[in-house]
């Protein structure tokens, strides 16, 4: 059971979505042909099958533009759905309804369709020890949201900023003067709650890691699966190993077989395709 994020964290997205898509003016369209007075319900379903994700995000879509409006939430974040399973339901106000429909559709889709492709990379790595996870590679603004989805489909959060462990990728190398100098810096420089990951391209910087010492994590970028499956026996437990860098679907499951403990997929939150849904009208 992933916890939920508070609405706290959540509404000032949601809000800046609506005030975005209400414009200076509002839902012109719905003003000038919704009667002042018309209620309706509505479902939202899932058009394609998939793994869920944002559906409180969406109902908060709602709840801001008219706290009176009745929601039923029947899907779960983190469950698989079928196509034309409802997800939620909503009445009350037509035109409040109408104003919230795409925002909480853009949330839920994009969300949903996140949850889904990790959901995909998750299951070929069925038998082994890998883990999937994400990357700082989203959507601005939504990073919270977008690694949240990535819970929902299985798959682990790698750091959520800068801030929250050291990385030292191949330009802090080039700019800092070589492993044999930013290895040390960055031990000397850590809490002792900070953890050092060094991304390497090489077996010979890999050797030269081991060497060195200092490392919490080895990153093993664009290695072939030959490659890894040779990192992960010299690394011998040593280190927590990830590989990362052209990590698509079909190559999932051979790069699992190697051992490596995690592999990183920036296509879960920079690529992955909108799960349809849609807001049907009852009668």
């Amino acid at each position: 059971m992933i916890p939920p994020l508070p609405d706290l964290v959540l509404e000032p997205l949601v809000r800046a979505a609506l005030l975005e898509d209400l414009g200076r003016q509002g839902d012109v369209t719905s003003r000038a042909v919704i009667p002042a007075a018309a209620t309706c319900a509505v479902h939202l379903r899932a058009r394609t099958p998939g793994r869920v994700s944002g559906l409180r995000i969406a109902a908060l879509a709602f709840r801001l533009i008219d706290p009176g409006l009745k929601i039923g939430i029947t899907g779960a974040d983190g469950a698989d759905c079928a196509a034309g399973e409802t997800l939620m339901t909503i009445s009350g106000d037509t035109a409040a309804i109408l104003a919230a429909e795409r925002v909480a559709l853009n949330f839920a889709g994009r969300l949903s369709g996140i949850a889904t492709m990790t959901a995909g990379f998750v299951a070929e790595t069925k038998g082994t020890q890998t883990r999937i996870t994400c990357s700082r590679k989203t959507t601005p603004g939504l990073r919270t949201v977008e690694k949240q989805a990535v819970l929902h489909g299985g798959g682990a959060n790698h750091r959520f900023d800068l801030s929250d462990a050291i990385l030292i990728k191949d330009n802090h190398i080039a700019a800092g003067g070589g492993l044999e100098r930013v290895l040390p810096a960055a031990r000397a420089a850590a809490s002792h709650m900070m953890k050092i990951e060094v991304e390497v391209d090489t077996l010979d910087q890999l050797d030269t890691v081991l060497r060195l010492g200092g490392a919490d994590v080895v990153l093993l970028d664009n290695m072939s699966t030959e490659q890894l499956a040779e990192a992960v026996k010299r690394v011998n437990g040593r280190m927590v190993t990830e590989a990362s860098g052209n990590m698509r679907l079909a190559r999932i499951a051979e790069v699992a077989a190697t051992g490596v403990d995690y592999i990183s997929a920036g296509a879960l939150t920079h690529s992955a395709p909108v799960l349809d849904l849609g807001l049907d009208i009852d009668g």
